[in-house]
Protein backbone atom coordinates (compact mmCIF):
# COMPACT_ATOMS: atom_id res chain seq x y z
CA UNK A 1 0.00 0.00 0.00
CA UNK A 2 1.28 3.33 -0.88
CA UNK A 3 2.50 5.47 1.92
CA UNK A 4 1.38 9.06 -0.02
CA UNK A 5 -1.65 10.25 -1.95
CA UNK A 6 -2.43 10.79 -5.46
CA UNK A 7 -0.35 13.74 -6.20
CA UNK A 8 -0.60 16.74 -8.54
CA UNK A 9 2.13 16.41 -11.47
CA UNK A 10 4.06 19.08 -13.36
CA UNK A 11 1.43 20.40 -16.06
CA UNK A 12 1.68 17.71 -19.23
CA UNK A 13 2.58 18.87 -22.82
CA UNK A 14 -0.61 20.27 -23.88
CA UNK A 15 0.04 18.50 -27.35
CA UNK A 16 1.24 15.14 -26.09
CA UNK A 17 -1.21 12.69 -26.93
CA UNK A 18 -3.85 11.22 -25.35
CA UNK A 19 -4.22 7.73 -24.48
CA UNK A 20 -7.00 6.14 -23.00
CA UNK A 21 -8.49 2.62 -21.24
CA UNK A 22 -11.90 1.42 -21.30
CA UNK A 23 -12.30 -1.09 -18.52
CA UNK A 24 -14.31 -2.78 -16.48
CA UNK A 25 -13.95 -2.75 -11.98
CA UNK A 26 -16.52 -3.57 -9.10
CA UNK A 27 -17.82 0.16 -9.98
CA UNK A 28 -18.61 -0.80 -13.29
CA UNK A 29 -17.21 0.77 -16.56
CA UNK A 30 -14.56 3.05 -15.82
CA UNK A 31 -12.83 5.57 -18.40
CA UNK A 32 -9.37 5.81 -17.59
CA UNK A 33 -6.95 8.66 -19.43
CA UNK A 34 -3.67 9.68 -19.84
CA UNK A 35 -0.91 12.05 -21.18
CA UNK A 36 2.43 12.11 -20.78
CA UNK A 37 2.49 9.88 -17.70
CA UNK A 38 -0.16 11.70 -15.78
CA UNK A 39 -3.39 11.00 -15.37
CA UNK A 40 -5.79 13.84 -16.84
CA UNK A 41 -9.31 12.00 -16.40
CA UNK A 42 -11.67 9.05 -14.67
CA UNK A 43 -15.36 8.55 -14.89
CA UNK A 44 -17.21 5.60 -13.73
CA UNK A 45 -20.24 4.58 -15.60
CA UNK A 46 -22.77 1.47 -14.93
CA UNK A 47 -22.89 0.65 -18.83
CA UNK A 48 -20.21 0.10 -21.01
CA UNK A 49 -22.01 2.35 -23.71
CA UNK A 50 -22.20 5.03 -21.25
CA UNK A 51 -18.38 5.09 -20.73
CA UNK A 52 -17.57 5.16 -24.48
CA UNK A 53 -19.94 7.59 -25.17
CA UNK A 54 -18.49 9.65 -22.13
CA UNK A 55 -14.85 9.34 -23.47
CA UNK A 56 -16.41 10.37 -27.26
CA UNK A 57 -17.68 13.62 -26.12
CA UNK A 58 -15.16 14.71 -23.85
CA UNK A 59 -11.70 12.93 -25.14
CA UNK A 60 -12.42 12.42 -29.26
CA UNK A 61 -8.58 13.01 -29.47
CA UNK A 62 -7.75 10.13 -27.10
CA UNK A 63 -6.65 6.77 -28.84
CA UNK A 64 -6.76 3.17 -27.23
CA UNK A 65 -3.35 1.92 -25.18
CA UNK A 66 -4.08 0.12 -21.60
CA UNK A 67 -0.17 0.30 -21.33
CA UNK A 68 0.66 3.52 -21.49
CA UNK A 69 1.55 5.37 -18.29
CA UNK A 70 0.08 5.54 -16.07
CA UNK A 71 -2.94 3.45 -16.67
CA UNK A 72 -1.98 0.20 -15.54
CA UNK A 73 -1.14 1.41 -11.99
CA UNK A 74 -4.80 3.37 -12.33
CA UNK A 75 -6.69 0.31 -12.88
CA UNK A 76 -4.20 -1.50 -10.27
CA UNK A 77 -4.35 0.68 -7.62
CA UNK A 78 -8.22 1.27 -8.04
CA UNK A 79 -8.63 -2.75 -7.67
CA UNK A 80 -6.85 -2.68 -4.68
CA UNK A 81 -8.32 0.14 -3.16
CA UNK A 82 -12.21 -1.09 -4.17
CA UNK A 83 -10.92 -4.69 -2.54
CA UNK A 84 -10.34 -2.69 0.76
CA UNK A 85 -6.46 -3.10 0.65
CA UNK A 86 -5.46 0.59 -0.18
CA UNK A 87 -6.47 4.09 1.19
CA UNK A 88 -4.28 6.47 -0.74
CA UNK A 89 -3.13 6.55 -4.59
CA UNK A 90 0.09 7.48 -5.61
CA UNK A 91 -0.52 8.11 -9.00
CA UNK A 92 0.64 11.60 -10.70
CA UNK A 93 -2.03 13.78 -11.68
CA UNK A 94 -2.65 16.26 -14.19
CA UNK A 95 -5.82 17.94 -13.18
CA UNK A 96 -6.40 21.31 -16.01
CA UNK A 97 -9.42 23.86 -15.04
CA UNK A 98 -8.99 26.77 -13.44
CA UNK A 99 -6.95 28.47 -10.74
CA UNK A 100 -10.16 27.92 -8.13
CA UNK A 101 -11.04 23.96 -9.32
CA UNK A 102 -7.29 23.02 -8.99
CA UNK A 103 -7.14 24.78 -5.59
CA UNK A 104 -10.70 23.05 -5.02
CA UNK A 105 -9.61 19.38 -6.84
CA UNK A 106 -5.94 19.83 -4.25
CA UNK A 107 -8.31 20.62 -0.50
CA UNK A 108 -10.26 17.10 -1.97
CA UNK A 109 -6.83 15.05 -1.89
CA UNK A 110 -6.28 16.18 1.75
CA UNK A 111 -9.53 14.34 2.99
CA UNK A 112 -8.43 11.12 4.31
CA UNK A 113 -9.60 7.70 4.13
CA UNK A 114 -12.52 7.32 6.10
CA UNK A 115 -13.90 11.00 6.81
CA UNK A 116 -15.77 13.50 5.12
CA UNK A 117 -16.26 17.23 4.55
CA UNK A 118 -18.94 19.84 3.94
CA UNK A 119 -19.23 21.97 0.89
CA UNK A 120 -18.65 24.53 3.97
CA UNK A 121 -15.56 23.13 5.07
CA UNK A 122 -13.81 22.64 1.83
CA UNK A 123 -14.53 26.80 1.02
CA UNK A 124 -13.31 27.26 4.64
CA UNK A 125 -10.44 25.12 3.81
CA UNK A 126 -9.41 27.01 0.94
CA UNK A 127 -9.61 30.39 2.26
CA UNK A 128 -13.03 31.55 0.71
CA UNK A 129 -15.85 30.70 3.11
CA UNK A 130 -18.31 32.43 1.12
CA UNK A 131 -17.60 30.22 -2.25
CA UNK A 132 -19.48 27.16 -0.80
CA UNK A 133 -21.95 27.19 -4.31
CA UNK A 134 -18.57 27.56 -6.36
CA UNK A 135 -16.78 24.69 -4.47
CA UNK A 136 -19.74 22.48 -5.14
CA UNK A 137 -19.32 23.25 -8.79
CA UNK A 138 -15.72 22.69 -8.90
CA UNK A 139 -16.68 19.37 -6.93
CA UNK A 140 -18.77 18.38 -10.29
CA UNK A 141 -16.37 19.09 -12.54
CA UNK A 142 -13.93 17.23 -10.67
CA UNK A 143 -12.31 14.99 -13.85
CA UNK A 144 -10.92 12.51 -11.86
CA UNK A 145 -13.50 10.95 -9.79
CA UNK A 146 -12.58 8.49 -6.82
CA UNK A 147 -8.82 8.79 -6.90
CA UNK A 148 -9.42 12.68 -6.21
CA UNK A 149 -12.13 11.64 -3.81
CA UNK A 150 -15.08 13.85 -4.09
CA UNK A 151 -17.65 11.50 -2.62
CA UNK A 152 -16.08 12.47 0.70
CA UNK A 153 -18.15 15.59 0.22
CA UNK A 154 -21.28 15.61 1.92
CA UNK A 155 -23.95 18.52 2.76
CA UNK A 156 -23.48 20.26 6.16
CA UNK A 157 -26.53 18.22 7.54
CA UNK A 158 -24.56 14.74 6.52
CA UNK A 159 -26.69 14.10 3.72
CA UNK A 160 -25.76 12.40 0.26
CA UNK A 161 -25.85 15.34 -2.43
CA UNK A 162 -25.39 15.26 -5.36
CA UNK A 163 -21.96 13.08 -6.74
CA UNK A 164 -21.08 12.64 -11.25
CA UNK A 165 -21.24 9.13 -10.84
CA UNK A 166 -24.62 8.82 -8.99
CA UNK A 167 -26.01 8.84 -5.32
CA UNK A 168 -26.27 5.08 -5.09
CA UNK A 169 -22.00 4.70 -6.45
CA UNK A 170 -21.16 7.14 -3.81
CA UNK A 171 -22.81 5.63 -1.06
CA UNK A 172 -20.97 3.08 -1.93
CA UNK A 173 -17.48 4.54 -1.87
CA UNK A 174 -18.20 5.63 1.48
CA UNK A 175 -19.62 2.80 2.40
CA UNK A 176 -16.61 0.88 1.35
CA UNK A 177 -14.70 3.12 3.94
CA UNK A 178 -16.78 3.01 7.03
CA UNK A 179 -18.06 6.45 6.74
CA UNK A 180 -22.04 5.59 6.06
CA UNK A 181 -24.08 2.55 7.43
CA UNK A 182 -25.38 0.88 4.83
CA UNK A 183 -28.85 2.01 5.80
CA UNK A 184 -28.16 5.54 5.51
CA UNK A 185 -31.17 7.19 3.69
CA UNK A 186 -30.62 10.22 1.25
CA UNK A 187 -32.04 13.33 1.47
CA UNK A 188 -32.27 15.21 -1.50
CA UNK A 189 -29.58 18.61 -1.88
CA UNK A 190 -30.39 21.57 -0.91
Amino acid sequence: MAARSARPAAPADPGAALRFDLFQDALGWAVAVGRAGALIGLGHYPLREQAAASLDRHWPAATPDPEAPPLPAVRRQLDEYLAGRRRTFDIPLDFGGTEFQRLCWEALLRIPYGETRSYGQLAREIGRPAAVRAVGHANHDNPIGVIVPCHRVIGANGSLTGYAGGLDMKRALLELEGVVPRSLMFTPEE
